[in-house]
């Protein structure tokens, strides 16, 4: 079996991640003291390793997009068709079942709106705080990883 040093590693590493997602909130890094191209690529992938380790964080999946959330649909059919048949009953107790039907019918469709605009309300909200926890987990992510740079002698920004 091939051993792997641990420089062709993390320059690997650190090639990935430069064309991840993540990168593209990351930090600028500046080599302050003239490090070259390997240099920097090697120490980037050392310090994704050390801030993902520190903070419990993979950048790559937090970047990720999260599944949406979304409201169901068809609450206005089914609505409907629960309405029909509770006015059809009860417009056969008062002599026009189709009358209650269609009472009944217009009356669901109405609720099962309503209903689907709550649900979709609530997915938006969701999806809105599952951004805002994904925003937070990068930044605590980048700080870590800016950090070791700046430690290993980067200019980051």
């Amino acid at each position: 079996m091939k051993k792997i040093s641990i420089t062709y590693l993390c320059a690997t590493l650190g090639a990935a991640w430069m064309i991840s997602p993540a990168r593209a909130q990351q930090p600028v890094v500046y080599p302050a003291h003239g490090q070259s191209a390997q240099q920097q690529s090697t120490d980037e992938g050392a310090c994704y390793a050390w801030a993902k380790q520190h903070t419990g964080i993979d950048p790559a999946a937090a970047a990720a997009p999260p599944p949406q959330a979304q409201a169901q649909n068809g609450q206005r059919v089914r609505g409907a068709a629960a309405g029909a048949a509770m006015g059809a009953t009860a417009g056969a107790i008062g002599g026009d079942a189709g009358h209650g039907a269609a009472v009944g019918a217009v009356a669901g469709t109405v609720a099962g709106g309503m209903a689907h605009r709550q649900q979709a309300r609530a997915a938006a909200a969701q999806n809105a705080q599952t951004q805002s926890m994904q925003q937070q987990a990068l930044s605590t992510y980048n700080q870590s990883w800016a950090a070791c740079m700046q430690g290993r002698g980067y200019s980051v920004r």
